[in-house]
């Protein structure tokens, strides 16, 4: 009798992390995707349900890319027409970042020129340059001074989606998008130039980066980048690990970049069929994962699940982060464990802080698990897409059994 009560409640908690998963993807269709890409409802209140605004923009392409993968992983999962429908609806924002620009070049974010939307967004991003373009009858404002970090978030959601997704339009969207953006960077020396001609961030100081991103468009497209990834490698890929060595330096500030790491490394390594060229790129996620793989990160375990297989220590441990994550609050109070934790710095911990009790974010992997304070006071929710990423990677690779 104690074994069935036990079977019976491991399957409930399983259920109910799918349920939780299912509930945050259509909360995103709701709330999160007014104009197709990923973007932050604003509130009225702390306790009121009526949007008042969007923020966030400037990261609207990288989270995108990285929905994108994760209803990917869903529909791999259980052929869901929902998820397919989700995944076209983020290809559908991506698609409107490459075509409202007009040139190649990836947008931050766009947004109607109509939209009651608009001003507050418009008024938020001006650092980044506020582009006025046409597409398809409409008018839109698109943000500029595009970074390394959206590229990377949309290369590799479309990498996923191709990998795991074989349907004809998906692909064909992929296919197409993948084209503009690659081609546009290959052309203009990895630069990418803003419409006035200036360089807005260049990728010609992380060759792990062009590298990633030439691998995709080897795999997306081998007829057209297979050679320039050929010519490209040859002189580059011992050169990979030595950007990873310089980010592993500082383990807490821009802790961003060991999640743009992850993600190329990530295609880097799983495509790579010559044990020459795979030797660096390992070792450099060696060094990377020595840094992270007791920061308590349920995304990049499962990236390291992804490339190596199965760990009963760390798989283990995804699934407790991932329960850890659904008792965070979904808006941005803020959060306080000072005098809760040990403090070895100004705003750093001396160990990981608790899922639970970590400051609340956009995408929650990507911050320093050493934080002790900050974010807002409860006004916007983020999209969910830091719980049904690994979650779904989970149920694909085993690491959460249905």
């Amino acid at each position: 009798m104690k074994f069935v009560v036990l079977l019976v409640l491991s399957a409930f908690s399983i259920f109910a992390a799918e349920s939780d998963a299912l509930d945050i993807s259509r909360n995103i269709r709701a709330r999160h995707t007014p104009f197709a890409a990923i973007l932050d409802p604003i509130f009225a209140a702390p306790d009121s349900e009526e949007i008042v605004g969007y923020t966030r923009c400037g990261d609207s392409a990288l989270w995108t890319g990285h929905y994108i993968a994760a209803e990917a992983y869903r529909y791999s999962v259980t052929q869901d027409p929902q998820a397919l429908e989700n995944l076209r609806v983020g290809l559908l924002g991506l698609r409107l970042m490459v075509e409202v620009p007009g040139t190649g070049v990836l947008a931050r974010c766009v947004v109607p020129v109509s939209s009651p939307y608009a001003p507050g967004i418009v008024a938020e991003e001006q650092g980044n340059g506020i582009h006025i373009a046409n597409y398809l009858d409409t008018q839109y404002y698109w943000i500029g001074n595009t970074s390394r970090d959206q590229y990377s978030g949309v290369f590799f959601g479309m990498a996923v989606a191709w990998d795991l997704v074989d349907e004809v339009h998906v692909r064909g969207d992929i296919g197409y998008l993948l084209n503009r953006l690659l081609d546009n960077l290959v052309r203009n020396d990895w630069r990418v130039e803003m419409p006035d001609g200036v360089t807005s961030t260049t990728f010609s100081i992380r060759p792990d980066q062009q590298l990633a991103l030439l691998q995709i468009g080897k795999r997306i497209n081998p007829n057209w980048f297979d050679s320039k990834y050929s010519s490209s490698v040859r002189f580059k890929f011992f050169l990979v690990p030595v950007p990873i060595s310089v980010d592993v330096l500082d383990d807490n500030s821009s802790y961003f970049k060991f999640n743009l790491d992850v993600i190329n490394l990530f295609s880097l390594i799983r495509w790579e069929d010559s044990g020459i060229r795979r030797a660096p790129y390992e070792k450099a996620y060696d060094t990377l994962r020595k840094t992270i793989d007791d920061h308590g990160n349920a995304h990049f375990n499962m990236i390291d699940r992804a490339l190596y297989g199965p760990d009963a220590r760390r798989d283990a441990e995804t699934v407790e982060l991932l329960r850890s994550w659904l008792a965070r609050p979904r808006r941005d109070f803020r959060v306080d464990v000072r005098g809760e934790v040990q403090a070895c710095g100004d705003n750093r911990a001396c160990q990981p802080v608790p899922v639970e009790k970590r400051v609340t974010t956009d995408f929650l992997w990507q911050r320093s698990p050493f934080q002790m304070y900050g974010s807002g006071d409860g006004f916007i929710e983020g999209a969910g897409i830091d719980y049904v990423l690994p979650y779904w990677m989970g149920r694909y690779y085993g690491v959460i059994n249905e």
